[in-house]
């Protein structure tokens, strides 16, 4: 089976809705920008190519936002580090919940994160024009961003072998993922039970409200056993199986040690969600680092330099 290394996303720094920059981005130029993966204006991507006579590896970069705002541009910054450790770089951006919403799609988490996965079949097609090697390609980002990137990661392979599209063909497997601030499960049962305070995950079902508002969570929790399927469709951790890649989960903007039942100064971000993916399986589970403070990993001290360290093996 075809595999993939990484996967790595940020958040875009704009208001949440709006989907492009205020101001021009800081950072180096694509090689090639707004690269249309899809017939949505917001389906495009960011391609940054690494000087080589051999094809590289990539990562693969899914902005953060709450999938409510973002945008590729935050990965200009770096990128840089990447292309000087010879590795290609691609930034995405996609569909967001305002958008899906307006198309009637259910639940609208449902795409961002298929987005992610067919802008990833679209870098794939284009390994040998863009010089990629495809059984080298990592996935990164930050909050929503991180958990559409280990959706990706644990979920089956979408290519679909007898489609009459050449892109939908290509394989989505990634050979791991390296996150920050990642969302592992949208169920609010679990969530609740770990973080009394939790508040997220009810607007990517369509929970009527404000976004990330305990009125909102609640509400979300109240629905929740209607809507247990769809949580586990698109809950990074119910795709876990022992053959899955590596992850490194770090939560490194925590300010201490997260504690089990205790409310979080940032519920949205906490360590506590790496904890809940480390509990998905306690037998032969698939390789996962959590970085958190109080528990750093002695080796990478960041998601880059996992993806850089794992990418150039």
């Amino acid at each position: 089976m075809l595999r993939v290394l990484c996967v790595v996303a940020l958040s875009g720094g704009v208001a949440f809705g709006q989907g492009q920059p205020k101001e021009k981005p800081k950072g180096i130029a694509p090689t090639h920008a707004n690269v249309k993966y899809g017939e949505h204006p917001r389906q495009v991507l960011d391609f940054y190519k690494a000087k080589s006579d051999t094809p590289t590896p990539l990562v693969f970069c899914i902005h953060g936002g709450g999938w409510m705002g973002g945008d590729k541009s935050g990965y200009r910054t770096s990128a840089d580090r990447y292309l000087k450790a010879g590795i290609s770089v691609a930034a995405i951006n996609y569909r967001l919940i305002p958008q899906a919403l307006e198309a009637k799609i259910d639940p609208p988490v449902k795409a961002p994160l298929t987005d992610a996965a067919r802008a990833l079949q679209f870098v794939r097609s284009q390994a040998k024009e863009w010089n990629i090697d495809p059984t080298r390609i990592g996935a990164t980002g930050s909050s929503a961003g991180a958990c559409s990137s280990l959706w990706l990661l644990y979920h089956d392979d979408m290519a679909d072998p007898k489609s009459m599209d050449p892109i939908a063909r290509e394989s989505t497997r990634l050979m791991c993922a390296a996150v920050n601030g990642a969302q592992t499960t949208l169920d609010p049962k679990v969530v609740r039970e770990w973080m009394p305070n939790a508040r997220y995950g009810g607007h990517s079902m369509t929970i009527p409200g404000k976004y990330s508002t305990p009125e909102l969570f609640q509400a979300f929790l109240d629905k929740r056993d209607d809507l247990l399927p769809l949580i586990r469709e698109y809950s990074p951790a119910s795709h876990v199986t022992p053959d899955d890649p590596p992850a490194f989960l770090d939560y490194g903007s925590q300010k201490k040690p997260p504690v089990k039942g205790e409310e979080q100064a940032d519920p949205t971000h906490s360590a506590l969600y790496g904890m809940i993916l480390m509990e998905t399986q306690t037998d032969n589970k698939p390789e996962m680092i959590l970085s958190y403070p109080g528990k750093p990993h002695e080796k990478y001290k960041n998601a880059i330099e996992y993806l850089i360290g794992t990418l150039k093996k």
